[in-house]
């Protein structure tokens, strides 16, 4: 039960957390491109991968912190069906470019800033 609630908690902090994040980003760059989504994912895959190498293999973190913070807070944060919708969007509006280019970028970007994070943890 103690780790469903550091779950709970650490995704209440990654929803707050990427309604600013997005928004702030959608705000400087406009709609015209889901912006906000792809900034949140390319963050929090490179969290993940930092985050996972330090705390598993670097650091002894006690695992309802590990649950709070890799499951719950980095599991709100990230938002795939966000960025689903949003490609779905695209497409249904006729800008298969972008839905297509949305798509190269999230995984292309996600992919590599969590192999980036992964790469820092181990130098350190």
């Amino acid at each position: 039960m103690k780790q469903i609630l550091a779950i709970a908690a650490g995704g209440a902090v990654g929803a707050v957390l990427r309604y600013i994040m997005s928004n702030s980003v959608y705000s400087l760059l406009g709609r015209s491109f889901p912006y906000g989504t792809l900034a949140v994912n390319v963050l929090g895959s490179l969290l993940m991968g930092l985050l996972f190498v330090l705390f598993l293999e670097r650091l002894t973190l006690d695992i309802y912190w590990r649950a709070a913070i890799l499951i719950g807070g980095l599991g709100a944060f990230t938002t795939f069906s966000t960025f689903s919708i949003e490609t779905l969007n695209l497409v249904e509006e006729g800008q298969s470019v972008l839905a297509l280019l949305n798509m190269l970028l999230s995984v292309l970007l996600c992919i590599g800033a969590a192999w980036l994070g992964v790469l820092l943890a181990r130098q350190i």
